[in-house]
């Protein structure tokens, strides 16, 4: 009767362990030899970061995973990011790592084996135990003092990328890519700390620009409407110059460089 029941659990698990197994070939997720969504990857900086949009198999967009550079890293773990996820179907959203050299499998595996997806919808409950079991609360990283100067002196830009005021540097700003007419910007003090994330359509004919401010976990859309249309610019600092300088004017206007 012992062996028989020992028999019966191994089965069991093994049945558990074979439903399990999560495929992706061709951007399509299959869980057990079942389709169950498609994955859009959105490269960023030349490839090295990506986001995933996840679509249920007609066509419903159910996830919205971002790659956040708003929290401290974890000192113990330097192999692995922290990506916010949306679970849009359901409004609820939680804070997971994914690992460095493989987000996109990570994504793959916590989605396939998270059991989440019923059909083509998400499973509310699924997706609360998903985020209480596999979610992290990391903690938000920012704290900084900006460099004293004379802010009745103009802001420049310098071809190697460096922010300056009255010749004392403010800040930085990095390029982070391209995704769908979307031109994405890091801004740092000198110290290295992320003091933004913005990113715009339009280039230097943006009317406004989509903020990210680590400092107050803010995230909104600014306003920096302009008449003139440029067709044509020739700069050294960067293709979308005119535009970051304004973006630069806001951030130092309200002190978040």
């Amino acid at each position: 009767m012992k062996n028989l029941i020992t028999l019966i659990t191994m089965i069991c698990v093994c049945q558990f362990s074979w439903a399990q197994k999560v495929d992706y070939k061709k951007n399509i997720i299959s869980v057990d030899k079942v389709e169950i969504a498609k994955v859009e990857v959105e490269k960023e900086n030349f490839g090295l970061t990506k986001n995933f949009n996840l679509y249920a198999m007609n066509g419903e967009k159910l996830i919205i995973a971002v790659l956040s550079m708003e929290y401290e890293a974890d000192k113990t773990d330097n192999s692995s990011m922290y990506y916010r996820m949306t679970f849009v179907p359901t409004n609820q959203v939680g804070i997971f790592k994914l690992s460095s050299l493989g987000q996109e499998k990570g994504f793959v595996n916590l989605i396939g084996k998270g059991k989440i997806i019923d059909g083509n919808q998400l499973n509310a409950d699924k997706v609360a135990n998903l985020i209480a079991s596999k979610g992290v609360t990391p903690r938000t990283a920012v704290h900084y003092n900006l460099v004293q100067r004379d802010r009745a002196w103009p802001i420049k830009m310098k071809e190697t990328k460096k922010i300056e005021q009255a010749n004392e540097e403010i800040g930085f700003f990095t390029a982070a890519g391209s995704v769908k007419g979307q031109d994405a910007y890091d801004f740092f003090i000198p110290s290295g700390i992320l003091v933004a994330k913005v990113n715009f359509a339009g280039g230097n004919n943006a009317q406004n620009f989509e903020l990210f401010t680590p400092k107050d976990n803010q995230r909104r859309v600014v306003s920096i409407p302009q008449t003139e249309v440029v067709k044509f610019l020739a700069s050294a600092v960067d293709p979308n110059e005119l535009t970051l300088k304004r973006v630069v004017k806001w951030l130092v206007e309200n002190n978040y460089l």
